[in-house]
């Protein structure tokens, strides 16, 4: 049998806000334990909650650059359950009224084509804290410093059909929660997770299966293991004769599996009702035209302006506009050049520096090297003082901080190129006479020889020569 995949992602976004979403307690990552958890957050008799403006904000604009319906009247409500990083024994939650509605995004397909993946809600809520096991052999510890943190739950539709549909949603939600600057997206202090609803039916059946839920995956290569092997669970199961429960599970990363946590509440479970403590959250027009004033250029606007206005292809504007500090970058360098050649500024920025930061293992924002002292390499490659090959030489001297700019590197190592015509006619005309038989070979047919003697001459010119000159030359000379 055929088995068609239904996935459908719950992405908890950390909003930036400098603190709690009902508490003025600090939302700052790696405080001493139990040391950012005032009273509100622990729920103490007596303590009103008090929303944070800069939270709602945060959604709003999350809800405007993805073109959803924006809630004018939200509720918050009570979702009840037991756990001890819970303190209140309950979480502050939107359910039927978010304050984000229906959207949608598009994301890229491995072929290059666009699907668009509707977003069902988008909605404010607070995370609670932290159980710590690994340091109390046999015994759990609680860390609440980040219970009331403000999150924005961000609920697809299940339009996705496999694990790398799922990674390419995920990475563009990542990606434009940063261009917002709503959330700094950083999946290690998991400020960005999310969790997987995962099901199988026959291929061509329109009624879903039973799904189970993926909890707590925090880095883009484990969202796509844990969904392929709950599908390969799932097969195995049904094809086996058994039935697929609907359930909970936890993906262990290093045994690549997923295994059951506990059977899947409904939301009649939580008993959800309205927060008596808290008032309906009303968002009136100008909020919402103020905040609209703020959204940046969007991921799918700059792309777009890059390929029509900058003549980039595709491939380069995508690969550039993946994330707002790579083509801040990549627009920072243009600038440094003077707007000469967008595909070269390109070019540099996603493979020689890309390529080093990799290596590194280095983020955009760590680069050794800035982006007007790679402008200043590009500018001295368009004006000819020094070839694209001696550049590298220049960009690693900049890696490795021997200069502050490529003119400083070119004049301290003598990289300046030869583009005198006299000095490299007489390179040519030595290489030329130590190599008599290959000239022959030469005028005698065998003309891949040409690319021999071009070597010989950067040879002895220490790379100096400027290949242009020596290409046209050699030619003549050749020619006899």
């Amino acid at each position: 049998m055929e088995w068609e995949v239904v996935i459908g992602l719950e992405i908890h976004a950390q909003l930036a806000t400098k603190s709690k979403i009902f508490s003025g307690a600090a939302t700052a990552y790696g405080a001493a334990p139990n040391t950012q958890a005032c009273a509100i957050d622990l729920g103490l008799p007596g303590v009103l909650p008090v929303l944070n403006e800069e939270a709602v904000k945060m959604a709003l604009k999350f809800g405007l650059a993805v073109d959803a319906e924006i809630g004018e009247r939200s509720v918050f409500a009570r979702k009840n359950y037991f756990y001890p990083d819970l303190p209140k024994g309950y979480q502050i939650s939107q359910y039927e009224l978010p304050v984000v509605g229906k959207g949608s995004i598009s994301i890229e397909l491995e072929d290059g084509s666009e699907k668009d993946i509707g977003i069902t809600r988008a909605h404010l809520e607070e995370d609670a804290g932290k159980s710590l096991h690994e340091d109390f052999h046999g015994q759990t510890g609680i860390d609440l410093n980040r219970a009331g943190t403000p999150l924005l739950e961000i609920v697809s539709e299940p339009d996705l059909r496999s694990a790398k549909e799922a990674v390419a949603y995920m990475r563009k939600i990542h990606s434009l929660v940063r261009y917002l600057e709503i959330c700094d997206g950083n999946m290690q202090e998991g400020s960005f997770r999310c969790d997987a609803n995962v099901s199988i039916r026959p291929k061509g059946q329109q009624e879903f299966g039973t799904r189970a839920e993926l909890k707590n995956i925090n880095s883009f290569r484990n969202v796509e293991r844990a969904i392929n092997f709950e599908v390969e669970r799932q097969i195995d199961v049904l094809e086996g004769g058994g039935e697929v429960v609907q359930e909970t599970r936890l993906y262990n990363a290093d045994k690549d599996e997923t295994r059951s946590m506990r059977s899947k509440e409904e939301a009649n479970d939580y008993r959800y009702f309205p927060d008596p403590d808290l008032l309906p959250l009303l968002v009136d027009q100008p909020l919402i035209e103020s905040v609209r004033a703020t959204l940046p250029e969007l991921p799918n606007e700059k792309r777009d302006r890059f390929v029509n206005e900058l003549g980039l292809s595709l491939y380069d504007a995508s690969i550039l506009i993946s994330s707002r500090e790579l083509a801040d970058y990549f627009e920072a360098v243009l600038t440094a050049t003077g707007n000469k050649d967008p595909k070269q500024c390109a070019n540099w920025v996603t493979g020689t520096l890309s390529g080093a930061l990799n290596k590194a293992d280095l983020d955009i924002s760590e680069s050794p090297v800035t982006a007007e002292q790679l402008g200043s390499i590009l500018q001295r490659i368009d004006d000819k003082t020094i070839s694209g090959k001696i550049a590298k030489t220049v960009f690693e001297a900049l890696w490795a901080g021997e200069g502050k700019d490529a003119d400083e590197v070119i004049e301290a190592k003598g990289l300046k190129q030869v583009t005198d015509t006299g000095a490299i006619e007489a390179m040519i005309e030595d290489v030329l006479t130590n190599n008599p038989d290959q000239v022959q070979q030469y005028r005698d047919g065998k003309e891949q020889l040409f690319g021999y003697f071009v070597g010989q001459v950067m040879k002895a010119s220490k790379g100096k020569a400027n290949p242009a000159q020596v290409n046209e030359i050699l030619k003549q000379k050749l020619a006899g």
